[in-house]
C-alpha cells in the first residue's frame, strides 16, 4: 500500500455504481487538488497528470464503518489511530467512527481533541463516539453538549452496558437535546454474568458458561421503551439474535427512531464453530445459532437492519493465546467486512450489491448526521474503488492492523480493493 497526494490524477476504465438505481456507468474521473474536477470521457493523450487504469473496478462513495475500536489512547500495543486507519484503507474504507473504550475513555473534550488531532493527517476520516457516562462506569452522564461541540458524533458506553434505566433515560433526553444518537451495547449484565459464548446445547457440550439471547433481548426492549418515552434516537449495536430483529421491526413499524447494525461475523459463523475453543471466534455478543443467523438475514432482506459494521476489536496475541474463558472478547474486521458481506449476502442473492453498499456508505452517515459523499464535479473526492468479482485470500500475518486476532485467516473472499481517495490523498493497495 502506498499513500500519495491526489494533486492531479485521472481514473479511467472504471464504472460508477449508482446506489439508488443499481446502474453502472463507465466514466473517467479527473481529481484535481482533492476535488472531482471533471467526469465523462477524458482524452488521455492531452491529460497532464497521473493516469490510473482501473478497468474491472467499480467506483462508489467512500465506505464508512461506524463501529471500530482504535485503542488509542491507552492500548497502543493493540492498535493505534494510524494502524487502525491503515487497516480501514486496506478494507476500502474512507471513514470510521471509533468507540470510547480507550484509556482514558472518550469522556472529555481533551480526549476528543486528541483523537481528531492524531487523525487529521490520515486519509481516513475518524469520528469519535463519546462515552455516555464518565469513565463508562454507568454513574454520571458526560458533558454531552461540549463533547458534540468538539466533534463527537454519538454516545455509547460500548462494552460496559448501562444498566441503570433512570440514567439511560436522562442520557437519551440530553442526547436528544443535541440531536445526537445513543449507540447501545444491549446486554443485561446480570443475565450475561460470567458468560463466554452463546447459552445452549453447544455451551453445555463444551463446558463453557453461556450468555442467553434474553440478555440482549431484555436491553433492546428496554431501550425501545425509553425511545417511546423520550423521543431520542437509539442505534442498537451488533444485533445478534432473532428476538432483536422482531423487536426492532415492531419499533420501526411504530415509527420510533430506532436503528440497528449487524456484524459480518454474526452472519458467517455460528456457535458450532467454537468446537475447537478458538479464541479468535470469541466476541460479544457471542456467535449465536443458525436460527439466529437466518433471522438476521431475513431482517436484512426486509430492511429492518440499517447498517453493516465490523466491530473491529484488536487484541494482542498474548491476550488471545490463553484458555477460552480467560480470553478477551473481540476480533479484527476492517479488512474483511466488505468481502464477507459480498460473499454471504450479495453472492447468495440475499441483497443486491447496491443495497448492501448503501448500508456501509449512506445509512451510517445518515444516522450520525455526516454528509454522504457525492460523485459529482466540484465535490470532494471521497471514493472507494474495488473489483467485486475478483477474490483474495486473507492472510492475517500481513494485516495492516497492529493485531492479528482474525478468524478469517486463510479464507478466500470476494472484493479486491484497488484503492481509496479522500482528503486529497490516494491509496493504492
Amino acid at each position: 500500500m502506498s499513500v500519495k497526494k491526489a494533486d492531479k490524477i485521472l481514473l479511467t476504465g472504471g464504472e460508477v455504481l449508482d446506489l439508488s438505481s443499481g446502474n453502472r456507468e463507465s466514466i473517467d474521473i479527473v481529481i484535481l487538488n482533492g476535488k472531482i474536477d471533471k467526469t465523462g470521457a477524458i482524452e488521455q493523450s492531452s491529460f497532464q497528470g497521473t493516469v490510473h487504469d482501473i478497468s474491472g473496478n467499480i467506483i462508489i462513495p467512500g465506505l464508512m464503518d461506524m463501529h471500530v475500536h482504535l485503542r488509542e489512547p491507552g492500548r497502543e500495543d493493540k492498535e493505534t489511530i494510524a494502524t487502525g486507519c491503515a487497516a480501514a484503507m486496506a478494507g476500502g474504507f474512507t471513514a470510521v467512527a471509533c468507540m470510547p473504550n480507550t484509556t482514558p475513555a472518550i469522556d472529555t473534550q481533551e480526549v476528543v481533541r486528541f483523537i481528531k488531532k492524531k487523525a487529521e493527517d490520515e486519509l481516513v476520516d475518524v469520528y469519535p463516539v463519546a462515552a455516555i457516562t464518565k469513565g463508562r462506569k454507568g454513574k454520571e452522564i458526560t458533558e454531552m453538549a461540549e463533547l458534540v461541540r468538539e466533534g463527537a458524533v454519538a454516545f455509547s458506553d460500548d462494552g460496559s452496558p448501562l444498566m441503570d434505566t433512570s440514567i439511560m433515560r436522562h442520557a437519551m433526553e440530553y442526547a436528544s437535546m443535541v440531536n445526537t444518537p445513543i449507540i447501545d451495547h444491549c446486554e443485561d449484565s446480570y443475565l450475561a454474568h460470567a458468560g463466554h459464548m452463546n447459552e445452549g446445547l453447544m455451551s453445555t457440550k463444551l463446558g463453557i458458561v453461556g450468555i442467553p439471547n434474553a440478555a440482549e433481548a431484555v436491553q433492546i426492549a428496554r431501550d425501545i421503551e425509553l425511545v417511546r418515552l423520550t423521543g431520542s434516537r437509539v442505534h442498537i449495536a451488533h444485533m445478534s439474535i432473532k428476538e432483536g430483529v422482531e423487536l426492532v421491526r415492531r419499533a420501526k413499524e411504530a415509527g420510533l427512531p430506532v436503528t440497528c447494525e449487524v456484524t459480518p461475523h454474526h452472519l458467517l459463523f455460528t456457535e458450532a464453530d467454537l468446537q475447537h475453543y478458538d479464541t479468535h471466534l470469541k466476541m460479544n455478543p457471542p456467535l449465536r445459532t443458525a436460527e439466529d443467523v437466518a433471522a438476521l438475514e431475513q431482517g436484512i432482506k426486509d430492511g429492518v437492519v440499517d447498517v453493516f459494521a465490523s466491530d473491529h476489536a484488536p487484541h494482542t496475541l498474548e491476550d488471545k493465546n490463553v484458555e477460552f474463558d480467560a480470553a478477551p472478547f473481540g476480533i479484527l474486521g476492517l479488512e474483511t467486512i466488505l468481502g464477507v458481506i459480498l460473499q454471504q449476502l450479495v453472492n447468495r442473492g440475499v441483497l443486491s450489491l447496491e443495497a448492501a453498499l448503501a448500508k456501509m456508505i449512506i445509512r451510517p452517515r445518515e444516522i450520525l448526521h455526516i454528509p454522504v459523499p457525492q460523485i459529482k464535479e466540484g465535490e470532494p473526492a471521497n471514493l472507494s474503488i474495488f473489483n467485486p468479482n475478483k477474490t483474495f485470500v486473507y492472510d492475517a500475518s500481513r494485516s495492516k492492523s497492529k493485531s492479528r486476532n482474525a478468524p478469517y485467516d486463510g479464507m478466500e473472499l470476494p472484493g479486491v480493493v484497488w484503492g481509496v481517495v479522500n482528503k486529497g490523498l490516494l491509496l493504492t493497495t
